[in-house]
């Protein structure tokens, strides 16, 4: 019947987003990891000091790593710390869905790359995909789309 509203001033799940990843390659499957964060680097995605922009994600040692992902330290850390603000991270994954990532990238030539980080349950979530790079004319078709969609809706609405 009617949908469930959100109260104002509720804070979204959404901690940051990669939007350049979606404008620079297809994607084939996405999948959901855990992040290994110190206590510092909460309070900062909590206030969403994160940026995913140049952030990849690197296999090895039957393990995957989240590199180049900036999480700037609050002013309020601790004086017996020295964050480091790039650091690389640990993802959390099944052992299946390892298996696919290693699977598409070494047999399919995919790359793995962040879409976005979200809090689930009070646990921040990173959500990785395994995508293939588009070309020029893939990139220019992909806007001309977007533009006639967003044309359509505003005809759509003048009616």
């Amino acid at each position: 019947m009617s949908k469930t509203k959100k109260k104002p001033g509720t804070p979204s799940s959404t901690i940051a987003l990669n939007r350049k990843a979606r404008h620079e390659y297809h994607i084939e499957e996405t999948f959901e990891a855990g992040l290994v964060l110190e206590g510092w680097e909460v309070k900062s995605l909590r206030e969403g000091k994160v940026n995913l922009t140049e952030s990849y994600v690197l296999l090895k040692g039957g393990e995957a790593f989240l590199f180049n992902c900036r999480v700037e330290p609050l002013k309020t850390v601790s004086t017996h710390i020295t964050p480091n603000p790039v650091r690389s991270r640990k993802l959390l994954l099944h052992q299946r869905e390892l298996g696919k990532i290693f699977g598409g990238v070494q047999k399919q030539g995919l790359t793995c790359v962040p879409l976005a980080m979200y809090w689930s349950r009070g646990r921040a979530k990173l959500e990785i995909a395994l995508a293939k790079g588009k070309q020029k004319v893939d990139k220019r078709a992909s806007e001309k789309e977007k533009d006639w969609n967003r044309q359509k809706q505003r005809l759509l609405r003048q009616r």
